[in-house]
């Protein structure tokens, strides 16, 4: 199913191109549907393809030598991924996965190189965030170095996407426990455990899919190892 240019215009990187630009990609590109914990690019094989995510929820993943999982980041609508395999040739360094039932927007890998080549702020949009992926990783790489799964719960919570309403601030589409356990290297059962101490403490509020995060300086006091997590 090709994508309508009102689609491709809803993209961030996409949304400067002229529209005689949109309606040409427009006939190019496909929609595909995909089911929660589907396969949407796998690390085994040259990625041809940059995707964009319509709607839904995708997780970037990988495993230790020992078989656990890695969760690495989340795709969120109106955002992309395979970039990396666009710029060098190889396979993603991880898989993607559909974190919830999800669509993706599919445009040719050779398609999107040219596009980029010949678009010096896509170029640009696609440096910068290539740069912000080096700069998650390497904190990505420092959370996990920390010796307690609290803190880094802690850490992770205030890393998430975040806006302020009325003066609190909130995390909308919260991960879910599991989502969480594999991005902090932790089980589910313990995730769910500090959670309830949060939530017991006031520090945490659930709404719905949405966290509001009620004190988030006693996470960051937590997180930066000030004060000992709460107890039971």
């Amino acid at each position: 199913m090709p994508a309508s240019v009102q689609l491709l215009s809803q993209f961030p990187l996409l949304r400067p191109l002229p529209s005689e630009v949109l309606e040409s990609l427009s006939v190019r590109m496909t929609l595909r549907s995909f089911a929660r914990r589907a396969m949407v690019m796998s690390k085994d094989v040259p990625a041809e393809e940059l995707g964009f995510l319509v709607d839904g929820r995708l997780q970037g993943v990988d495993f230790t030598v020992d078989g656990r999982s890695v969760g690495l980041y989340f795709v969120d609508p109106g955002d992309y991924f395979g970039e990396l395999s666009l710029v060098d040739g190889k396979p993603p360094s991880e898989f993607v996965v559909a974190a919830v039932k999800s669509t993706v927007a599919f445009m040719d890998a050779k398609l999107a190189k040219e596009l980029i080549l010949n678009n010096p702020g896509l170029a640009q949009a696609v440096m910068s965030r290539l740069a912000n992926r080096v700069r998650l990783v390497m904190g990505q790489r420092t959370l996990l170095s920390l010796p307690n799964p609290f803190q880094r719960l802690c850490v992770l919570l205030l890393q998430l996407p975040q806006h302020t309403d009325a003066g609190v601030t909130e995390v909308d589409q919260a991960p879910t426990h599991q989502e969480l356990a594999i991005m902090i290297n932790a089980s589910r059962e313990t995730v769910t455990r500090s959670f309830q101490l949060l939530f017991l403490n006031k520090v945490l509020v659930r709404e719905g899919n949405a966290l509001r995060l009620l004190q988030p300086g006693v996470l960051k006091d937590i997180a930066e190892g000030r004060v000992s997590p709460p107890k039971a």
